[in-house]
């Protein structure tokens, strides 16, 4: 006898192939499987349930409301300003900036698209007044938002280790170097068009600028050590 697998994936490979939408081929395919199997419509509800209620997935809203909790007080906007003041007159300067900060911020709310758009609001308008591209600058801010899949507190690893029964810190310890690798290897295209644009940098603050800025953005800094601090201690 065939697999049921078997049949499963085929049923959704010919929906998609029809070109209905994936998610609606999905739920298809699954109840024709129910069916056609005569499983009851009551393993449906037990296995949604199943897969849901489990305590680690409750650590993914709360990590998105810390990111966005951070960007309405306005961490974002002095984290920029903050490291805008390091770097200073740094060919492609406010780019490097860009980067720098998404790779930080991915440290605290573990999610690509609410970094993209929390950082998005902010960098976008400030570099395209700087002078920079506006295509180039959206591209940086999507790209560099993607790091927070690699980098822990990441959302995707929480899943992943969920469904799989993987160590969850185990996971987070493993993401922290490429992560900022990544984010590195982002910087070279960064400032080689920067460079080749004509994408100039700022000045370098004083050291009264550079404190100030520092206590504004001590709360934000404090908070990726905090998340996984929390969790490496237990607690």
């Amino acid at each position: 006898m065939t697999d049921p697998s078997v049949w499963l994936f085929v049923t959704f490979l010919v929906l998609v192939g029809l070109g209905v939408p994936i998610a609606i081929a999905v739920g298809v395919s699954g109840a024709v499987f129910l069916w056609y199997y005569q499983l009851g419509i009551q393993i449906l509800s037990a296995n949604i349930y199943g897969n849901i209620a489990k305590f680690q997935l409750l650590a993914i809203p709360f990590f998105i409301l810390a990111g966005l909790i951070l960007d309405r007080v306005g961490i974002s906007q002095r984290l920029v300003h903050l490291v805008n003041l390091l770097i200073g007159p740094t060919t492609g300067g406010l780019a490097l900036v860009a980067v720098v900060v998404c790779v930080f911020f991915a440290g605290i709310s573990g999610s690509g698209p609410a970094d993209t758009a929390a950082l998005g609001t902010v960098l976008i308008p400030a570099m395209v007044a700087k002078g920079y591209d506006t295509g180039f600058a959206s591209a940086l801010i999507a790209s560099g938002g993607s790091i927070a899949i690699i980098i822990p507190p990441s959302i995707a690893f929480i899943i992943y280790g969920v469904i799989t029964a993987t160590s969850i810190p185990a996971l987070f310890a493993a993401g922290i170097f490429p992560g900022i690798v990544v984010g590195l290897a982002l910087m070279i295209p960064a400032y080689l068009i920067s460079r080749a644009r004509g994408y100039a940098g700022e000045r370098f603050g004083t050291r009264a600028e550079i404190w100030q800025a520092f206590k504004d953005s001590i709360w934000g800094l404090m908070a990726p050590l905090v998340i996984l601090g929390g969790i490496y201690g237990g607690i």
